[in-house]
């Protein structure tokens, strides 16, 4: 299973394959459904945000095995 800063990398793939351009933390966040100083908490902490990232999922018809898992 892939800790926060893995899931964070696939997640920046995912998201700059619809985009030409570089994927930053707020971003993700945005994509995320949460704000910049909340997901900086999460990162500092190392702590993955599941409901949010299975929101999210859920809203982009993806396989969360796919993020979670290699």
């Amino acid at each position: 299973m892939r800790d926060f800063h893995g899931v964070i990398e696939v997640l920046k793939l995912y998201l700059e394959k619809d985009k030409k351009e570089k994927i930053l933390d707020k971003d993700v966040a945005c994509a995320l459904k949460m704000t910049q100083a909340n997901f900086a908490t999460i990162k500092r902490r190392n702590s993955t945000p599941y409901k949010h990232i299975l929101e999210f999922c859920k809203d982009e018809n993806l396989c969360c095995g796919e993020i979670f898992f290699s």
